[in-house]
This record gives structure tokens, C-alpha cells and sequence, in this order.
């Protein structure tokens, strides 16, 4: 039995090992294959190459030829035609010179007046006796010694360096990242370059395994580029760039990570008024929701966790947001859903888009105090835009249950911009980035960003830095009291 189970193992290890072999010689085989049909590819590029650096030297030879043809053409003709009228000067000085003996040696004098006047006007008085065009043609000369030398370092194509990104060169701003870069040294046979780019919330070089894939941008031509429109929902976005030239590319450069801070958050379904139907990031109206009330009591109460984008900025990855204590769902007239996340800190910016025919909307910021019962801008524990199409359209600011009517047109789309630190809620236009309105107080505990629709709908876009236009008007007007800061 034991030489038995012995032979057996053995003749299994030895199957094993066979079907290695027969994987492997599958694979030389197919490298084999690949390697015939890639040297036939190369020889054939190169004899493209070869062909074409030919035409150009017979184009050159052609061109170069026929120039030489050109000017001894010119000159030859320049050459006949003194040549002819040379002959022609002769012959008539021949005759003239006959001429002139045969009456100096006649005895009758009165022909010496008209032969004179003759032999003044033969045609040898007017030549120009130096030549019209050179025989010299050295300036048509080559010497091709230098080319000579550049196609004789021919080479095959070089493995292009590999490049440096440059972080001091690099910028983050307004959801848009420009990555540059640089080479060890010029190389005129680069083609293109291509990026990568993946999100991830770890700030040391890239794990084995990382959550977001990369994405590829190919045939950059310049040494930088610019990715527009992105939404930052991760702490860091990692980039890597290699070079390539016709025929391959070289190695990625060292991984380089850049903070893509801005403020992430999803709505709080749990605790949402019964009438909203919530998504991550849109809520529709849903008039039958509060007709199905299947839900016990005690699930009302929720243990939904709240963040703290400022604080766990801080905090170590290890040590997750401590769950907020549960509340009730808003419920009666507060047609509210609140943000999974509060702002306890800093500057943060979102944005959210609306159906400007609902018949009620707000957007805004909340204390956790808010009750229940509340709607938004109706205590003070709430500050809101308040949008209303019932009867007849209006835009107010509303807090602590005063309201001031906002005298700009209603757009489609309004960003919220919070300074916790300043005490600062501004909401904008946020396609033109026109100021709606600003409070200005100051904040006791941390507020969570806060919506209301009623017969309607809105969808939310967070991920989003604060812009650098909002972020310049702040400075502008830190220091001066605007009018519409306070409601009275």
C-alpha cells in the first residue's frame, strides 16, 4: 500500500509537471510565431524607412540636376549668343576693311567721306569683348560628407527615457489638475506621451492593491496636460507618465501623488421626510411615500453615521467616524433630507441642481438641533434659499423664521459656499458664480448641509473645491459689511 500510494503520488506530481511542460511549449510555440510575424513587421518598417529615405535622395538628386541643367542652359545660351555676334562683327569688318584698301588705293577721292562714315559704324566698335556668363560652375558643387556621417549613425529606435513629473510645476484648482513633466535630456524621436491617473485616499506610493482603477490619456504631444471638470470624492489623485517614440514606449516615471481635497458627502435617506424618494445624491418627490408608513417606530430611530470632512482630514485611516446618535425622521410639513456629513471646520463648496417648477425647494445649512417638525429657515437653527411656486414665484433668504425676497433671477443651479471658521453661508449662481446671498454669523456647533423640495425635485454635485472666483469675492468682501448679510 505505501509503494502503492507512493507511485501514485509521483505519477500524479509527474502529470502535473507534463501539463507544465505541454503549457510551456504551447507558449515557445506561440513566441515563435509571434517572433516571425514581429521580425517580419520590423523588417518591413524598415525597408519602408529605407525606401522612403531613397525617394528623398532621388527627389534631391532630381531637383539638384535639373539646376545644373537650368544654368548651363542659361549660360550656354548667353555664351551662342555673344558667340554669334562675334562671328557676325568679323565678317562685316572683313568686308569693310576691303573696302576701305580698295579706295585708299584708287586714284578718285570722292568715295573716302562715305567709307569713312561706313568703316565708323562697323559693328566690332560696339562689342563688349568680356564674356556675358562664367564658365565656372563650383558653385553648384556638394559635399555631402556631414549627411554622409548622419546616415551611417542610422540605428534602430532607443527605449525613450524615462520622464520626471514635476510636483512644484503641478496645480491643483477649481476641480481641474494640470501634471508636468520633464526629461533627462532633449529627445527630438518622442512621438507622444501618455498619463495616467487613479483616485485613492492613500498618500504613500501605490498598494498591490489599490480601489480605483487607473485611467489612461494617450497622445499628449506636449510635456504637461491639463484634466478638466473632475469631481475629487478621494483625499489624493496618484499620476505616472511614460514617453514614446514610434516604435515603443519607455518605463512610467516614479508615481506622484497630489492632495485633491473637497468636500464629499451622500443624503441621509434614514432620516429623510417620508414623501422623498432619496438616492445617493437626488431626491424626487413621491406623494405616495407617506401613505405606506410599513416601518415600525423604533426604525425610525437611526444610527446613520456622521462625518467630518475637516476632522477626518486628521484623523488616522485606522479610526472611523463615531456614529452619530439616531433622529427622527423629519415628518408633517418638513419636507427635509439633511447631508450624511457635517461641517465642523474650514471652507467647503457644493452644488445642486433643481427643478425650477417644483412648487417649494430650499437648500441650505442645519444644526443637528433641527426638529422634526421644522421646515428649513424657520428657526434659527437653519439658514436656507427658498425657492416658492406656489401662487406666485418667489426667491427669499430665509433664517429664524425671518425672510428677505432676493431681487436676481432664479437660475437653474446654486452653489453654497461655507466658512465655518468665519461664520460665512454664501449662495451663488453657480453657472456665472453671481452672489445671491451671504449670512454672516457664527456658528456654535457644526452645521450639515440641508435640503426642502415639495412637488418637485433637485440633484446634488458634491466632490467639488471651493472656486478660486468664489474664493477671491470672500477676500474681497472680508472686512466690509455687505447688505444683504443679516436679515432684520
Amino acid at each position: 500500500p505505501e509503494e502503492q500510494e507512493s507511485l501514485r503520488k509521483i505519477t500524479h506530481t509527474l502529470a502535473m509537471k507534463n501539463e507544465e511542460i505541454s503549457n510551456f511549449v504551447c507558449t515557445l510555440k506561440q513566441n515563435l510565431d509571434n517572433l516571425e510575424a514581429n521580425s517580419n513587421r520590423v523588417q518591413e518598417d524598415l525597408e519602408s524607412e529605407f525606401t522612403s529615405l531613397h525617394s528623398v535622395l532621388d527627389e534631391m538628386k532630381e531637383i539638384m540636376v535639373t539646376r545644373i541643367k537650368q544654368e548651363r542652359a542659361s549660360r550656354t545660351y548667353e555664351l551662342q549668343s555673344q558667340l554669334s555676334a562675334c562671328s557676325k562683327a568679323l565678317e562685316s569688318s572683313e568686308e569693310l576693311l576691303e573696302l576701305a584698301n580698295q579706295t585708299l588705293c584708287s586714284s578718285e577721292t570722292d568715295g573716302f567721306t562715305q567709307v569713312t562714315d561706313l568703316v565708323t559704324m562697323a559693328p566690332a566698335f560696339r562689342l563688349s569683348l568680356k564674356a556675358k556668363a562664367s564658365d565656372n560652375m563650383s558653385h553648384l558643387m556638394v559635399d555631402f560628407s556631414q549627411e554622409r556621417e548622419m546616415l551611417q549613425a542610422l540605428k534602430f529606435l532607443p527605449v525613450p527615457a524615462t520622464p520626471e513629473i514635476q510636483v512644484s510645476e503641478s496645480q491643483v484648482c477649481d476641480n481641474t489638475v494640470t501634471v508636468a513633466w520633464t526629461l533627462p535630456e532633449p529627445d527630438s524621436k518622442i512621438d507622444h506621451y501618455i498619463l495616467e491617473h487613479r483616485r485613492t485616499n492613500h498618500e504613500g506610493p501605490p498598494r498591490i492593491r489599490e480601489d480605483y482603477p487607473w485611467m489612461v490619456v494617450e497622445g499628449i504631444k506636449e510635456m504637461e496636460h491639463t484634466l478638466t471638470g473632475l469631481r475629487f470624492d478621494t483625499r489624493y489623485m496618484t499620476f505616472r507618465v511614460k514617453a514614446c517614440n514610434k516604435a515603443v514606449a519607455g518605463e512610467f516615471s516614479e508615481p506622484v501623488t497630489l492632495e485633491t481635497h473637497a468636500f464629499t458627502f451622500k443624503l441621509d435617506s434614514s432620516s429623510s421626510h417620508q414623501n422623498l424618494k432619496v438616492e445617493d445624491l437626488s431626491v424626487e418627490w413621491d406623494s405616495s411615500g407617506g401613505k405606506i408608513q410599513d416601518i415600525r417606530k423604533e426604525k425610525n430611530r437611526t444610527n446613520s453615521p456622521m462625518h467630518s470632512p475637516a476632522r477626518s482630514a486628521l484623523m488616522s485611516p485606522k479610526r472611523a467616524p463615531t456614529a452619530r446618535p439616531g433622529r427622527d425622521r423629519f415628518t408633517a410639513e418638513s419636507y427635509t433630507v439633511l447631508a450624511d456629513t457635517m461641517i465642523d471646520a474650514g471652507q467647503q463648496y457644493w452644488e445642486v441642481k433643481f427643478d425650477k417648477e417644483s412648487k417649494a425647494f430650499a437648500v441650505g445649512v442645519a444644526l443637528r438641533s433641527l426638529g422634526k417638525f421644522d421646515q428649513l429657515g424657520k428657526s434659527g437653527a437653519s439658514w436656507c434659499i427658498h425657492l416658492n411656486n406656489w401662487l406666485q414665484q418667489s426667491l427669499t433668504a430665509k433664517h429664524n423664521n425671518k425672510a428677505r425676497t432676493l431681487d436676481c433671477p432664479i437660475p437653474n443651479s446654486i452653489g453654497v459656499y461655507v466658512n465655518y471658521d468665519d461664520g460665512t453661508l454664501s449662495f451663488y449662481n453657480a453657472k456665472t458664480k453671481q452672489l445671491m446671498h451671504t449670512f454672516k454669523t457664527k456658528f456654535q456647533q457644526p452645521v450639515i448641509p440641508a435640503f426642502m423640495v415639495w412637488n418637485g425635485s433637485f440633484s446634488v454635485v458634491t466632490g467639488l473645491q471651493v472656486p478660486s472666483v468664489v474664493q477671491s469675492g470672500q477676500r474681497k468682501n472680508s472686512g466690509t459689511s455687505s447688505s444683504n448679510a443679516s436679515l432684520t
